[in-house]
C-alpha cells in the first residue's frame, strides 16, 4: 500500500494525537477510502518510522481503608476511606495516637496491633488479606473520631513504613 506524503502526514499527526491503531484503521478508511487490515496497518506504522502513543497509565485503585474482620471475629469500626495520609517526608502529628505491631498477626489478618488514643481508650486494629483495616474497641460502644481516625491512620503508616512495608 502506497500512501502519498499528505496521507503520511496525517497518520502521523493521527498518532500524535494519541489515537490508537484500529483508529487510524478506521481513520485511514473513512478520510482517504483506503481499507487495510489491522496489520496491515502496523506494517504501514513501523514502514513509516512512527511510534503510537502509549496511553496515559491508571491509577492503581488503592483498597478502601475501611471494613472489618473476617467471619466469626468482632465486629470493626469503619474508617472513613476519605483521610488524607501523608507521604512526604515528615508526616503530620499523629496527635499522641500510639500504634503497637504484634510480633504474631491475629487469624485472618496479614498484620495485626493495638493503637491508643490521645483520650487514653484503646482498640485492636488488623488488615486483612483484601487491604481492608478494621478495629475492634477495647471498651463496649467506643467510637473513635474522625480525629482520631486520621492520626491513628498517619501513625499506622509511620509505623508500617519503619517495618518496611
Amino acid at each position: 500500500m502506497k500512501l502519498d506524503e499528505q496521507q503520511k502526514q496525517q497518520v502521523a499527526r493521527w498518532l500524535n494525537e494519541g489515537l490508537k491503531l484500529a483508529d487510524v484503521q478506521k481513520r485511514l478508511e473513512q478520510e482517504f477510502g483506503i481499507s487495510l487490515t489491522y496489520m496491515e496497518v502496523k506494517f504501514l506504522v513501523s514502514d513509516l518510522d512512527l511510534q503510537p502513543k502509549d496511553p496515559e497509565p491508571e491509577k492503581p485503585a488503592t483498597p478502601p481503608l475501611a471494613g472489618g474482620p473476617p467471619a466469626g471475629q468482632p465486629v470493626a469500626e469503619e474508617l472513613a476511606d476519605d483521610l488524607p495520609l501523608d507521604d512526604g517526608p515528615n508526616p503530620p502529628s499523629t496527635g499522641g495516637v500510639q500504634v503497637v505491631v504484634d510480633q504474631l498477626a491475629r487469624p485472618g489478618a496479614m498484620i495485626s496491633g493495638k493503637v491508643t488514643f490521645a483520650n487514653g481508650k484503646s482498640c485492636e486494629w488488623m488488615l486483612d488479606q483484601m487491604g481492608r483495616l478494621g478495629l475492634v474497641p477495647a471498651a463496649d460502644g467506643y467510637k473513635p473520631g474522625p480525629e482520631e481516625l486520621r492520626d491513628f491512620q498517619i501513625a499506622l503508616q509511620v509505623e508500617l513504613q519503619k517495618m518496611g512495608f
